[in-house]
Order: structure tokens, then C-alpha cells, then sequence
């Protein structure tokens, strides 16, 4: 009976933190928004004290520039008040959003994303993670996902299931590959999306999101098999940001300034 109510229990959290996306995709989100900025905050506390800041002026304002723009038309439910941004001087080819309004690029992703529309696509991309709550999405699923199985091997233990080792070894791989790495392609394409409205809104040509996916494509050269990655295929992302344009395109010819960002 005990097996019984916990089950009860954790489907009843699962239905109360229910919600929609804004593409209508269906979502959990288990953590309040406050627990939310409060781990941005200290993960982006924590990489400022490890990682090498960039302390080049006119690599910042480029940054900033483009940063800037792109966040005056965030809606102040995902946040409000200022971003912080920080260029990192590193060669990895990263770039990041954090819940709490905190922004990451690295100096060697705009070697990747050469031009400001470019990187308007990937800072686009990256806060669109936080406007969908797509980290409070991975938590949530994390511990539904933790709870769930820990269930199921406290009954097979109880019920004495010689396999259970088995058992639980086979469901934790079908939960990687048909729950987690679906789950992390759905909220690639989605940030994708929704960044490529938020850049066209904000002044930058959508057009550039699909010649920086040609740029990463050139410089990542061969990727896994889709399904066996928490990104989507190069391809796929090309493919569905070229159809979205219907979208973003109109967006573009209304937004009211074309921001001047430069790196010279």
C-alpha cells in the first residue's frame, strides 16, 4: 500500500507543476523561479571565480552591444531587471544563459559566429533556455526520473525479483534514449526557435541563425548519430530554422531598430 501512495503521490507533483510552452509542447517545472535565479546566480558566481575573464574593451562592448539588444525584448517574466554579461577568454566554443539573468560567451565562439547577427543567433538561442525554463524543465525531470526508478527497485526488492539488477540496468538505458536525450533535442530546437523570433524582434537578421549552423557544421565536421545525441543533427537544425523564417522574417522588417554592433 505504502508503493501505492508514493506512486499517487509523485504523479499528483507531476500534474500540479504541468504547464505549456510557448510552442505548446507540454512541460514539468517542479522548482520555483526564486530556487531558480538563486542556482544561476551561484554557478555563474562559481565560473567567475574559475574561468578567465576577458578584459578586452572593445571585445566587452561588442558583447554587450549585441547582448543588450537582444535582452530589452526578453519578457520580464523570464526576467527583470539588468543582465550581467561576461565575456570569458577561453577556447572553448561555448556560450551560456543562465535563470537570474546572467549571460556567458567565450571568446572562441566568435570565431564561429562571425558577425553580430550571428552571434545575436546564439544569444538569442541561449536565453531562450531561460524563457522556457528549460534547466527547471532537465531538474524536474532529473528527480521524477530518480524518484520513479527508486520505486520501481523497492518493489521488485520487496517482491524478491532475482533479475532486479537487470531490470533496473535496462530501464535506466531506456530512459536515457527515450526520455533524456529526446527530452534535451526538444529543448535545442525549441531555444532555436524561439531565439530566432527574439533576435528577428530585436533588430538582427534571422537569415544569420542558419549561416551560423553552417559555420558550426564546418567547424565540428562529423557529428553521432541523432539519436544518440542531446542536440539535434546540424541538418535538422538548418532544416527547421530555414522553414521557420515565414515566422521571424516579418518580425525582422518590423522591429523598430537595426542595432550597430561592432568588434573594431
Amino acid at each position: 500500500m505504502s508503493k501505492k501512495w508514493l506512486l499517487a503521490a509523485l504523479a499528483l507533483t507531476t500534474v500540479s507543476a504541468c504547464s505549456t510552452s510557448s510552442t505548446g509542447r507540454s512541460k514539468i517545472t517542479l522548482f520555483s523561479a526564486d530556487r531558480m535565479n538563486q542556482m544561476g546566480a551561484t554557478s555563474f558566481a562559481e565560473l567567475k571565480k574559475t574561468e578567465k575573464i576577458s578584459r578586452n574593451p572593445k571585445l566587452n562592448s561588442y558583447v554587450q552591444c549585441v547582448s543588450s539588444a537582444i535582452t530589452k525584448n526578453v519578457p520580464k517574466s523570464a526576467h527583470q531587471g539588468d543582465w550581467e554579461v561576461v565575456v570569458f577568454d577561453s577556447e572553448q566554443v561555448n556560450a551560456f544563459a543562465l535563470p537570474g539573468g546572467k549571460i556567458g560567451v567565450y571568446t572562441e565562439i566568435l570565431k564561429v559566429a562571425q558577425t553580430p547577427d550571428q552571434l545575436a543567433a546564439i544569444i538569442g538561442h541561449e536565453v531562450a533556455h531561460v524563457i522556457e525554463q528549460h534547466s527547471n524543465e532537465r531538474l524536474s525531470s532529473s528527480q521524477i526520473t530518480q524518484s520513479g526508478l527508486a520505486i520501481v527497485g523497492s518493489v521488485l526488492e520487496s517482491q524478491n525479483i532475482t533479475q532486479r539488477n537487470a531490470i533496473m540496468a535496462g530501464l535506466g538505458l531506456g530512459v536515457q534514449y527515450g526520455v533524456v536525450l529526446p527530452y534535451g533535442r526538444a529543448h535545442e530546437s525549441e531555444a532555436d526557435i524561439i531565439g530566432q523570433d527574439l533576435m528577428a524582434r530585436s533588430g538582427f537578421n534571422p537569415n544569420a541563425s542558419i549561416e551560423l549552423w553552417h559555420n558550426m557544421a564546418k567547424r565540428s565536421g562529423q557529428q553521432p548519430p541523432e539519436f544518440m545525441s542531446t542536440h539535434p543533427s546540424h541538418q535538422t537544425r538548418i532544416n527547421q530554422l530555414t522553414d521557420h523564417l515565414s515566422v521571424s522574417a516579418p518580425l525582422y522588417q518590423a522591429a523598430s531598430t537595426k542595432p550597430q554592433c561592432s568588434k573594431s
